[in-house]
């Protein structure tokens, strides 16, 4: 532990920051390798507490016994052993390389007469210091680049061969666990990375088998895999997409999700359960060989770069996949499956006894995020992704628990704190520029679960965020009319960056991730059509446990017209929002899930992406392409900064400029008066470089017509109408195509803005 303190004392001095932090105590990368001549295998992997590690090597993945096993040698808690190939050769291991660790530690010592499924040795389960160390169980390497399949599998169902306590700490996993795998590594290619700017992207969240699962256009053999995944890149580059954030894509356990398809039960659709941050999901693999998911994944990722899309990948290090304690109180009964076998206090946070995991994630224990050996994994990991598989930049789930600064016994989020996670990945993989370039871009869903995790606004610099704020205002100012109160105050907050949120510490509106609906909610078209969630429902659409109670969601009354009126609102406000704008896949075409909000568990064909369109459904996507289009071709909606309300450039005209519905200036008292519900926007065009002159925004969330008066547009220019959401422009075309808007006027023209509608203007 004094090797701990030394470089926890280091990493808050920023002593460390300039090189990678980890150097000092891992100066070879951990993992297992081929050297350069492919004649030498070295295994290397870290604990601080194990008294002794053997490697096991295997020839199949599973249904045999080890073809050799090595008694490894610590350095300063690094455990390795290099092996000659001409020797693993000899021992009928010259083929694909599987293998796996047995650790001993103070709760179980070794002894020499211990064998495969004994107890000799065992003192406890855990002890004082939190140590778990389990000989019976076959340990996978955090850092290995592959695993060979999940823990339970169609021909292996019984988790239970994992767990720790008295009922099954004497059962042998190893013909069963998962192995990870050599790779002799490769030169493929993933395409050239786009550098273009956070603010100018808009991000599509999809599955990677949801996204083509049910699309017929593409072969059989492909669909829910990486190869039939980028095998839509030309299609979404089609609809304006220029970021695709993929849900989690490293191993996760869902292999038993086809075992009866009809049902849920423990099912893993999502996958945030992480059993390794290397691999890529077997599962998603079109070629499942060893090696085949690496050079798939990165097939796909060259098919994004190809079409000019960056590849973002939601990533879970709050917690893994080897889960919490199996029953409340029982401190005994863990899974025994990788890190926890390994060194349990430095990859989890545990209670202050240390004999339970700490929770802020409700699915399992922390991951120990303040300690950093845990936190070497996390950016070795990341690093990896960045510069082997070629990813873009990452999305980070319950992303608060990575600022927790303290390891065991509490948690505490703080972004001043040099030494915590968050601080550390922006240190060692730098953000992507403002105007572009090479870089990361980092993005957080800013809360957990209880204490201070809620940081919605909180995070430190270098981090954009999912703007919950944002989603929660613009959907109760459509949907709570009469039973919230939000003010046009705070929507003028929120469609201008959220400067309250992002203003205070130097970060920038694109550092606001704005959208209505998420994976973990609503659709788009369930969000206006469903008053409660309806997660109990049977199969394919159901049944879900769990689920947000609060959505902010309205059926509009229950008429069709209506909810799709709704949804351009939703969709056209982002767009014209500073902030980056993100959607769901499949939202662009009005994809429901009859009102369930919590499908983590369903791998169906409901959860699944659907590309046949009705007549609604295609005048939708049309309306969507073209929104994502305008906005595109209007710098003035993509700010590097905040909006200031002064002529920078002696037009007469301010850069940006509030009015009510009469056309006068909104004030404060406007602003902060509940019963008004309708604001407009205007933005000089010119300031930005904009091809047009102005952009006029009004939205009228009242539920009867306004009458918006018109402000002036500049010298000699007329207001022309980009579109109206009402019901009467409906169609193919209710965007129109640049030089076709309509003539609507000058200033002090009166336009009739029916209830709950949103009119966009531009001036030439």
């Amino acid at each position: 532990m004094k090797l701990h303190r030394t470089l926890l004392a280091a990493l808050v001095s920023g002593a460390l920051l300039a090189a990678p932090a980890y150097a000092a105590i891992n100066p070879n990368k951990l993992g297992a390798a081929y050297d350069a001549t492919k004649a030498n295998v070295t295994f290397k992997v870290y604990s601080s507490k194990a008294t002794r590690i053997e490697l096991y090597l295997y020839s199949a993945a599973t249904g045999s016994a080890e073809k050799a096993r090595y008694v490894m040698t610590n350095t300063n808690g690094i455990w390795s052993v290099t092996i000659p190939t001409t020797t693993l050769s000899s021992q009928g291991l010259g083929g694909t390389l599987y293998y796996g660790y047995r650790a001993w530690g103070p709760n179980w010592p070794y002894n020499a007469s211990w064998t495969k499924g004994s107890s000799v040795g065992f003192i406890s389960d855990v002890d004082a210091a939190g140590n778990r160390f389990n000989p019976n169980k076959l340990l996978s390497d955090p850092y290995a680049l592959e695993l060979s399949h999940d823990p339970t599998t169609a021909t292996m169902t019984n988790g239970t061969i994992y767990a720790s306590g008295p009922l099954y700490r004497n059962i042998d996993s190893g013909a069963s666990a998962p192995k990870g795998i050599v790779l002799a590594g490769d030169t493929q290619s993933i395409g050239v990375k786009p550098t273009r700017a956070l603010k100018d992207d808009v991000v599509y969240e999809a599955h990677v088998r949801g996204l083509t699962m049910n699309d017929t256009s593409i072969s059989a053999a492909y669909r829910g895999t990486y190869k039939g995944a980028g095998l839509k890149a030309a299609w979404l580059a089609s609809l304006g997409v220029t970021a695709i954030e993929f849900l989690p894509v490293q191993e996760t356990q869902n292999d038993t999700n086809d075992n009866d398809p009809a049902s849920t039960s423990g099912d893993n659709y999502w996958g945030y359960m992480t059993l390794n941050y290397f691999a890529p999901d077997r599962r998603y693999a079109y070629d499942k060989t060893p090696g085949g998911p690496t050079r798939e994944f990165k097939e796909m990722v060259k098919a994004f770069h190809d079409n000019g899309i960056k590849v973002l990948v939601d990533v879970v290090y709050n917690h893994t996949g080897e889960g919490g304690a199996w029953n409340n109180g029982d401190k005994t009964t863990y899974n025994i499956q990788s890190m926890r076998g390994l060194d349990n206090p430095t990859y989890y946070s545990l209670t202050a006894d240390m004999q339970f995991s700490w929770d802020n994630t409700g699915v399992g224990g922390n991951y120990n995020t303040r300690n950093p050996i845990a936190q070497n994994l996390i950016v070795d990991s990341l690093a990896y992704w960045r510069d082997k598989l070629g990813v873009d930049g990452y999305r980070f789930d319950l992303a608060s628990v990575l600022g927790n600064t303290c390891q065991h016994g509490c948690f505490n989020f703080d972004k001043m704190d040099s030494g915590n996670a968050l601080n550390r990945i922006v240190a060692e993989l730098p953000p992507r520029p403002a105007a572009g370039g090479s870089g990361v871009d980092l993005i957080a869903e800013p809360w957990a679960i209880g204490g201070n995790s809620y940081q919605v606004g909180g995070f430190p610099s270098g981090w954009a965020e999912w703007n919950g704020a944002w989603r929660d205002t613009v959907r109760k100012a459509q949907n709570k009319l009469g039973s919230e109160a939000i003010t046009t105050g705070q929507l003028a907050t929120r469609f201008a960056g959220s400067s309250d949120l992002y203003g205070d510490d130097g970060r920038k509106p694109w550092h606001s991730i704005n959208f209505v609906t998420a994976h973990d909610g609503f659709t788009l078209k369930d969000l206006y059509s469903c008053n409660n969630k309806n997660n109990s429902q049977a199969w394919p659409y159901g049944p879900s446990d769990g689920g947000e109670d609060h959505n902010n969601s309205w059926d509009q009354g229950g008429i069709a017209a209506d909810q799709r009126k709704a949804a351009r609102n939703g969709m056209a406000l982002m767009m014209v929002s500073a902030g980056v704008p993100m959607m769901v896949g499949g939202d662009e075409a009005l994809r429901s899930l009859n009102c369930n909000n919590n499908p983590y568990n369903l791998d169906s064909t409901a959860n699944w992406q659907g590309w046949t369109r009705t007549t609604d459904q295609n005048n939708f996507q049309a309306f969507t392409k073209a929104m994502i289009a305008f906005r595109k071709a209007h710098p003035a909606l993509r700010p590097a900064n905040f909006y200031s309300s002064v002529d920078n450039n002696g037009n007469v005209m301010e850069q940006l400029r509030w009015f009510k519905p009469d056309g006068g200036v909104a004030d404060a008292s406007y602003f902060n008066n509940a019963d008004n519900h309708a604001i407009a926007w205007r933005i000089d065009g010119t300031e930005f470089g904009d091809t047009a002159s102005a952009i006029y925004v009004a939205h009228n969330a009242w539920s009867a017509q306004v009458n918006f008066t018109l402000p002036w547009p500049g010298a000699g220019k007329n207001w022309y109408r980009v579109t109206d959401t009402c019901p009467w422009a409906e169609g193919a075309s209710q965007v129109a195509a640049p030089g076709s808007e309509a003539l609507v006027g000058g200033e002090t023209t009166n336009y009739g803005l029916c209830g709950r509608g949103t009119l966009v203007l531009i001036a030439k």
